[in-house]
């Protein structure tokens, strides 16, 4: 089977997730990690900011975390910019695991393959779009790193791009790799104040 190009980000609750859609799929796939995404505002506001961009495929466990989860996210980003799909409950326990989750349903990560090329084919692109990536050494090039006010530096650049002050430089390479394109960066990275 040949892995569907998916232009709309993925949102999961889970590494083992995101592993399980690697087999069947090529795209951003991001993790809430599991209930983090209630502590990390980093995480929502990226998913804010992503869904201002396009819209966000939403795709949590059959369980009651997975709706906890669902609606934290739901909260935050506009409903119609969210496309939400399921998967069906069916009992059972991931290979991974010792016993069954709380209410006995398989995860994402415990789908057949075929399931979930299935509920994801209708968002199927023929291409994604190649972007090339902003590196540390951009960060630093722009004073983002290394220099004595990089940190403000970052927060003026976080707060272009709808994100929260404070991030670290690796959490805002991330993030800015996720949202921007290497000439949207540059462009407001040279519109902060000199060094």
């Amino acid at each position: 089977m040949e892995k569907l190009k998916i232009a709309y980000p993925v949102i999961v609750e889970g590494k083992y997730d995101r592993l399980r859609l690697l087999c069947v799929m090529e795209g951003q796939i991001l993790c809430t990690q599991g209930f983090g995404i209630f502590k990390q505002k980093e995480k929502l506001a990226l998913f804010r900011a992503l869904a201002q961009r396009s819209p966000l495929i939403v795709l949590t466990d059959p369980d009651g975390a997975g709706k906890l989860i669902r609606a934290h996210i739901g909260s935050a980003v506009p409903k119609e910019r969210i496309i939400p799909l399921y998967v069906p409950q069916i009992a059972g326990k991931e290979r991974r695991k010792q016993e069954p989750s709380a209410e006995g349903f398989l995860g994402v990560e415990g789908q057949e393959q075929q399931l979930l090329y299935d509920l994801l084919s209708p968002f199927a692109a023929d291409t994604l779009p190649q972007r090339e990536p902003i590196t540390k050494t951009d960060l630093f090039e722009y004073g983002l790193t290394g220099a004595q006010n990089s940190a403000a530096r970052r927060d003026a650049l976080a707060k272009a791009f709808a994100l929260p002050a404070g991030m670290t430089p690796n959490a805002l390479l991330a993030a800015l790799n996720v949202i921007a394109t290497r000439e949207e960066f540059a462009r407001a990275a040279a519109a902060l104040p000199p060094i």
